[in-house]
């Protein structure tokens, strides 16, 4: 490489570091507790246990889980269910309205089921209740830093300049290291050289982990946007002829459990964990927006929805997801590295960590020569001054 191309990689290296090295930490030091939120959750719920119940026992019917919301919160609409399939947990949420639960998301709290008794475990005052705050603020700080659509643009900028920084980073470790062996530390030498050398050596054997952490970063900060695509593409097509007609009211909903049981029938290779009601401004105005996954560990992670008639609940299609949210949910454990178990997210946390130090010893750095500069900057001023005042006439009296 030539001195040239070496000083202008190394400053889309510099420049692209620093300028998202703090985001990048706060994303790191963020993303550390969200890789166990499953756990964290666990430990933080307070309700009362499940009942015993023995293997093969049947869920309730969701019919009686609604009948039960809707009486404990009259005039509310049911906005969504999520029916776990790792544990007996049924999730509703509820809301004044679809328009109050737009204009603030906080008007809308859930109630937790026991999925075989079908007895109230636990209610929250909001959507996120008071055991998921901690979780709620470290997402939140992790995707949008509370700001919505311009932060999750923003930390998807960010992602960008971090793989851009991993690349050229790449592109300057061999011409850096040319004349010393891989791995080298040299621990004899400066304290600034030292972490040189564990900056890069612990860059560069992390680099396909960081790589694709800060890509599937990316594609998952434009969630919103692909979703808000889809949604104005295939599902508009698709609900064209319906458009015109009015939103059915709660006395004209025709049977959850029946339209949940018609999609297993429709799509038996696959699981149903939630029905989002009609209304909503994630699913249709008319049809209950049924979501599945897969049965098999690398299928789990995709989702295919089905609609189904909410006054006559008739199976009115089964939507084929376009590549890019394909792509979207294939990144999102690939990012948080939650697919295989707790021993790998230990690896993810391990990994995490390690990158912090990578971030951290790279803002060292730049300091320390900054700082070094201005010290030599500062002793060649004092030399000038002294010089200056050692030629005049005073001084030579």
């Amino acid at each position: 490489m030539s001195r040239l191309a070496f000083r202008r990689w190394f400053w889309v290296h510099k420049w692209s570091s620093l300028v998202c090295t703090a985001f990048l930490l706060l994303i790191c030091v963020s993303g550390l507790p969200l890789v166990f939120r499953d756990e964290i959750a666990g430990w933080l719920e307070d309700g009362p246990p499940y009942a015993l119940a023995s293997e093969g026992t049947p869920s309730v019917s969701l019919d009686k889980v609604v009948s039960t919301a809707r009486g404990l919160y009259p005039g509310q609409i049911v906005g969504n269910i999520l029916i776990e399939d790792d544990e007996p947990k049924i999730m509703v949420a509820m809301m004044p309205s679809w328009a109050a639960f737009t204009a603030d998301r906080s008007t809308a709290h859930w109630i937790k089921f026991d999925a075989h008794t079908g007895q109230v475990m636990r209610e929250s005052k909001s959507f996120s209740g008071d055991s998921a705050r901690f979780l709620d603020i470290m997402l939140n700080l992790h995707r949008d830093l509370f700001v919505d659509l311009p932060g999750e643009l923003f930390m998807g900028l960010m992602a960008l300049l971090f793989v851009v920084a991993i690349v050229s980073g790449v592109v300057l470790y061999s011409p850096f290291m040319r004349r010393l062996d891989f791995g080298t530390v040299r621990v004899a030498r400066s304290r600034r050289l030292k972490w040189l050398d564990l900056h890069n050596l612990t860059g560069i054997a992390l680099v396909a982990w960081m790589a694709v952490v800060g890509l599937t970063g990316i594609i998952n900060e434009l969630s919103t946007p692909l979703f808000g695509l889809w949604q104005m593409t295939d599902i508009k097509a698709l609900l064209a002829p319906f458009r015109g007609s009015t939103v059915p009211t709660d006395a004209e909903l025709s049977s959850p459990q029946a339209a949940l049981d018609t999609v297993k029938v429709a799509m038996p290779d696959m699981i149903a964990n939630s029905v989002v009601f009609p209304g909503s401004p994630f699913g249709s105005p008319y049809h209950y927006l049924v979501w599945t996954k897969g049965r098999e560990p690398l299928t789990a992670r995709l989702f295919r929805p089905a609609l189904v008639d909410a006054r006559t609940g008739r199976l009115a299609a089964v939507v084929s997801m376009p590549w890019y949210l394909r792509a979207l949910e294939l990144s999102r454990p690939l990012h948080f590295g939650d697919y295989g178990g707790l021993p790998l997210k230990i690896i993810w946390a391990l990994l995490d960590l390690v990158t912090i130090i990578v971030l951290g010893s790279g803002l060292y750095l730049w300091l320390s020569r900054r700082i070094a500069a201005n010290e030599a900057e500062t002793k060649l001023l004092d030399s000038d001054t002294a010089a200056s005042a050692a030629l005049t006439p005073e001084t030579a009296e």
